[in-house]
């Protein structure tokens, strides 16, 4: 009896073993799967920024932003920046969902955004300055000396061309009063120094790096726009104001010009959280974004809620409405 006893406990012991053994390794299996769940994250999102011409303030914005999104998100987001003709080029890629962030200038945007909008707006980041640009010692000084000359409105889908050619209209410049060429702003400053153009249209923050360029290499005249704001207003609408560009940003005499707000737009169907913190990085990083550019600098939670016609993104106005501007 006792040997078979004996024998009893030890199978009854080896069954215990084998069980305790097969639980430590079910257990280890388990937190080893769920050790690489963490540890193996979601492929990043793509964030196309979609900006303008190299030597203008989209671009350099946009440059900006995205190293500031790939430093302080780099497991959630792989921004990069796609060079376009601007502000209207900018609205269909992000309303067709070829780019989930883009700068539009305000007028560009339809007038009522009902519906169920492709985009919606981050922020109102700075305000864009016509600018009219023409050589130091040629003959036009005003709107109306461009009458039969050959003027750049702007490149094809530009912000630029939509102002110029408002403000053209206003003047009663319309139709074949002047030589039109649709050309971006490294092609106009080129065309301007080589005599194929007289003048040019640029809408942009300052300062205007190609334009600045153009100033300091030659003699440079920017005409004043200022009697042109309130026709502006009366025909297209209020988002028109009237801005100083003082002699220290190009070294040439001052004017007063057209302005006209710029945006940040983003994709509606970006995810809430993902917009918060780009929200949350734009203006916590404002003083990293004006070294790039001093127009992006001018930003405040204040005024960046105002983006009428567009409602902001729910995630942009989670983080003002936490912020408290």
């Amino acid at each position: 009896m006792h040997r078979v006893s004996r024998t009893s406990s030890g199978r009854s012991a080896h069954r215990h073993a084998g069980t305790a053994a097969l639980l430590v390794l079910l257990l280890a299996t388990t937190l080893t799967g769920a050790a690489g769940c963490r540890d193996t994250p979601a492929a990043p999102l793509p964030i196309r920024i979609a900006t303008g011409s190299p030597t203008a303030v989209y671009y350099a914005f946009g440059q900006s932003l995205a190293a500031i999104l790939n430093r302080e998100l780099p497991d959630e987001v792989r921004a990069t920046v796609v060079i376009t003709a601007a502000s209207a080029e900018n609205v269909r890629l992000v309303g067709s969902g070829a780019a989930e962030l883009g700068f539009t200038q305000a007028d560009v945007l339809p007038a009522t955004t009902g519906g169920s909008p492709a985009f919606d707006a981050i922020a109102r980041v700075y305000d864009d300055q016509l600018h009219l640009v023409t050589t130091g010692g040629g003959p036009i000084r005003t709107v109306a000396d461009l009458r039969g000359r050959r003027v750049s409105v702007g490149a094809p889908g530009s912000g630029t061309e939509i102002t110029a050619t408002r403000l053209l209209e206003v003047a009663r410049l319309g139709g074949d009063e002047v030589r039109r060429e649709r050309l971006g702003l490294d092609d106009s400053v080129a065309a301007l120094r080589s005599g194929r153009i007289d003048a040019f249209f640029f809408s942009g923050g300052l300062p205007v790096r190609g334009i600045a360029d153009l100033a300091w290499r030659s003699a440079t005249r920017i005409v004043d726009l200022r009697e042109w704001t309130e026709p502006l207003r009366s025909r297209y609408g209020q988002v028109y104001v009237s801005r100083d560009i003082p002699r220290s940003v190009y070294g040439v005499d001052p004017v007063t010009t057209v302005a006209d707000p710029n945006y940040l737009i983003v994709r509606a169907d970006l995810p809430e959280w993902l917009v918060r913190e780009v929200t949350r990085l734009l203006m916590e990083r404002r003083a990293e974004l004006g070294a790039a550019h001093p127009a992006a600098g001018r930003m405040s939670p204040r005024s960046a809620i105002v983006t009428a016609p567009l409602a902001l993104h729910p995630g942009a106005a989670a983080w003002y409405r936490a912020a408290k501007p």
